[in-house]
């Protein structure tokens, strides 16, 4: 499945097999900023076949339409800033799915996530037509706290124990935006 969807001097796209440099270099430039909000990956895990791989795996759930994994592109550059992703998409009652976000440290605090989500959440809601995106983030990490606050995202709860990020099981702050369209 191709897609991109334009905004600004930014674009997403759906993440292919041959977007594989770039994503393996997202990662690695990105490693240290990254490694407190993610999981611990096997020393393989951003191996060029390795990242082929999922991409491949991610394309084909893209065409399903159980999964959605963007790059977040500079249209003046071409280079990755950044990723969203929409997984565990659930249909029948539920009509809903998972976020989840990174930016590349250079990019932080320039707008480039609110803009991508702005732009992403916007699909999934009226292309996709789900009802509702779930995302949590770890208690102390105020700049998810403040971007997902941006995009109208309400606290449904807290998890204790919830994932195991960077080795550690962290607790989260649950949230969840409903799509205007459904709302009475």
């Amino acid at each position: 499945m191709e897609l991109e969807l334009s905004i600004d001097n930014l674009y997403l796209k759906i993440l292919t097999p041959e977007d594989a440099p770039q994503v393996q270099n997202y990662f690695a430039v990105n490693h240290n900023h990254l490694a407190p909000w993610e999981p611990l990956r096997p020393e393989n895990f951003y191996s060029r076949a390795q990242v082929h791989q999922r991409l491949v795996n991610s394309q084909a759930e893209a065409a399903l339409g159980s999964s959605y994994q963007f790059g977040i592109m500079s249209h003046i550059s071409g280079e990755m800033l950044g990723v969203v992703s929409f997984t565990g998409v659930v249909r029948g009652v539920f009509q809903a799915c998972h976020l989840g976000y990174s930016l590349a440290e250079n990019q932080q605090g320039r707008g480039v996530m609110t803009q991508a989500l702005n732009r992403a959440i916007k699909f999934i809601f009226e292309d996709v037509g789900l009802h509702r995106i779930m995302a949590g983030y770890i208690p102390n990490n105020e700049k998810s706290a403040s971007v997902l606050q941006r995009q109208g995202f309400e606290k449904e709860g807290y998890a204790k124990s919830y994932l195991k990020i960077a080795g550690q099981w962290q607790d989260h702050v649950l949230v969840s935006l409903i799509n205007p369209a459904h709302l009475p």
